[in-house]
């Protein structure tokens, strides 16, 4: 298992720096936090981006996307996390994109994924339904009516669920509270008349929603893979999602990290740099050990995810718990090291704990992933 990217793969990364550096500041971020932005991302640098490919990464070549995996999409989001850079990438390229390619039948794989691909479609999963990560709790219920199936139920903390065009909604077709089995998948358009979205901004600016859906009707080819067994899909997607999200955490750590030493290297007091203090050289060099411990999880957990390696769940919840427990380290002595002023939001440093204590709870928190990384193990 390669532990370092190949030449094609550094390229994107390279291209992705390049593009959010240029185009998508921590400036950028600012603009759309301050303007109160409806979307919460620019609708024009998400065209870009899909022009660049971005939309397309985890989509197979048939259906107008480029295949290039994890190990790509990785090292883009892990750039977007070093600008803090909002767009629906997450949520439409890695979520909406591994649901459609990994239940979709052909038909819906040709009317959505193209759309995906070129910007014009974005999405969101609606899982959620509690305050902690929980992908067995649907209590959402889709009861067959004819060829209909009628939706009711609440979902919370879904990514995007304001803005996307399509809903992927998780439901209970069978079985009680917490059965694996009996969950399906459903498209509903986002322009249902009986779906209420409500839209929420968390601590780090990002937009999240609750939603409601009452008597949600949508048809049968509405469902999204097979009837009652969802569920071993929705963990892979899940899986892809967390190590998505960990590169993205990983950008997070390494430009806080990064912040903080030019900031060692400027800052005075008694007449010398804070630098040469030898208690912050201890501080900062285990963050940068953390940092190197979290990029190799990161990197094997992507490889796994593209080799469909039997491990990749395994590895998944490994670089979500270390993701978890660097990023909530860094940015907490990111923010220390600087002192007062870590805090106001005149310094970039805040922005990013923000940020950081918002992903860590995005599908599995430290402890979360700590057990179920100690259950698949078989301990």
């Amino acid at each position: 298992m390669a532990l370092i990217l190949n030449e094609e793969q550094q390229s994107l990364k390279d291209i992705a720096k390049d593009f959010l550096e240029k185009n998508a500041p921590i400036t950028h971020f600012r603009e759309i936090r301050d303007t109160a932005n409806e979307t919460g991302y620019s609708q024009e640098l998400w065209r870009e981006m899909s022009e660049l490919g971005w939309a397309g990464i985890l989509v197979s070549e048939e259906y107008g996307g480029f295949d290039f995996g994890m190990m790509g999409m990785g090292g883009i989001l892990e750039e977007t996390g070093k600008t803090l850079t909002p767009s629906p990438l997450f949520s439409t390229a890695v979520l909406g994109a591994s649901l459609l390619e990994m239940a979709g039948d052909d038909s819906q794989k040709s009317n959505y994924l193209p759309r995906l691909v070129s910007g014009e479609l974005t999405t969101a999963f609606a899982l959620e339904e509690g305050s902690h990560h929980n992908p067995t709790n649907i209590n959402t219920s889709a009861k067959k009516d004819g060829d209909n199936f009628v939706i009711n139920g609440k979902k919370t903390f879904v990514i995007d669920g304001h803005s996307a065009n399509l809903i992927i909604v998780a439901a209970r077709t069978k079985g009680d509270e917490s059965d694996p089995s009996g969950i399906s998948l459903f498209c509903v358009d986002s322009d249902n008349k009986n779906l209420k979205v409500i839209k929420q901004s968390m601590v780090d600016s990002r937009n999240c929603a609750e939603i409601e859906l009452k008597n949600v009707t949508v048809s049968k080819d509405d469902l999204l893979g097979d009837l009652h067994n969802a569920y071993s899909v929705i963990e892979n997607v899940l899986d892809v999602a967390r190590v998505a999200i960990a590169a993205e955490m990983l950008g997070n750590s390494s430009k806080a990290f990064e912040i903080t030493l030019d900031y060692l290297k400027e800052r005075k007091q008694f007449g010398v740099l804070i630098g040469s203090f030898q208690a912050l050289k201890h501080r900062a060099a285990e963050m940068y050990s953390e940092i190197e411990l979290t990029k190799s999880a990161v990197v094997s957990a992507m490889n796994a995810i593209d080799e469909k390696s039997n491990d990749s769940a395994r590895l998944s919840s490994l670089c979500k718990f270390k993701a978890c427990e660097t990023s909530h380290l860094v940015s907490n002595e990111s923010v220390q090291m600087h002192g007062g002023v870590g805090v106001t939001d005149e310094y970039d440093v805040g922005l990013f704990l923000k940020r950081s204590r918002v992903a860590e709870q995005v599908f599995g928190n430290a402890d979360y992933h700590v057990d179920r990384y100690a259950t698949l193990s078989e301990y």
